[in-house]
């Protein structure tokens, strides 16, 4: 396991976060004709007892749907001219404190937030010197590095109408694993490594960093974990 997929595992954990569920697979098992007994047919109500419960054979094979058949895929875009001027203000402000080399001026950015952002699923004190902390080297140009990339990546516009209504980056955070195409996995792969990866989707839910600014304007997150 990665070293700073560990570290944010142990966060989520220190959280209290709650055991991810898998979901059960559930599957319609059809009885072909060659399966019906040589003395006879299968009375309907057999059948159809045969149909529902996969018991009946463990050895047929388990069709799972396309995914977009039930929930359709988020929208990504890429687009910053689509973000409402209150996000695409936010947005540049924050990138322009990552890019400059100088984690300090994203402190002006943090403390011109109408509410304190969270930063971590655990208590902290000065959100800058977490963030220095947090950081692969001692003056967080790492966490720069990862908010740049995160808020170059694309979005996605979440619960709409809705009171948590916000715009998230990377897309990932709110999009099926699964359903993942070859070159959104290189997209994911500028971002985390593959290891990293492997080791979310085991948990079936994004633990990187992701920023979620409101519609207002107002930053929400900057976090990782779960």
């Amino acid at each position: 396991m990665s070293k700073r997929l560990f570290l944010l595992l142990v966060a989520a954990s220190l959280a209290g976060t709650p055991a991810i569920a898998k979901t059960v697979r559930t599957d319609t098992i059809r009885i072909t004709p060659m399966e019906a007994p040589a003395s006879g047919t299968i009375p309907v109500e057999d059948s159809l007892t045969a149909q529902q419960d996969p018991i009946a054979d463990d050895n047929a094979p388990l069709e799972e749907p396309a995914p977009d058949e039930t929930y359709p895929l988020p929208e990504v875009l890429y687009d910053p001219s689509l973000l409402p001027t209150p996000v695409a203000r936010m947005r540049s402000q924050l990138l322009d404190a990552a890019i400059s080399g100088d984690i300090e001026r994203l402190r002006m950015v943090l403390e011109s937030n109408e509410v304190p952002p969270t930063l971590s699923l655990i208590e902290i004190g000065d959100p800058i010197e977490f963030l220095k902390e947090s950081s692969g080297d001692p003056d967080g140009l790492e966490i720069l590095a990862i908010l740049a990339d995160t808020l170059d990546a694309g979005f996605v516009h979440a619960d709409v109408g809705t009171a948590q209504e916000m715009y998230i980056w990377p897309y990932f955070a709110r999009y099926p694993f699964h359903a993942l195409t070859a070159d959104q996995k290189v997209e994911m792969y500028r971002i985390v490594t593959a290891a990293d990866f492997a080791e979310m989707e085991a948990f079936g839910v994004w633990l990187f960093y992701r920023v979620g600014i409101g519609k207002d304007g107002t930053l929400h997150y900057f976090v990782a974990g779960e």
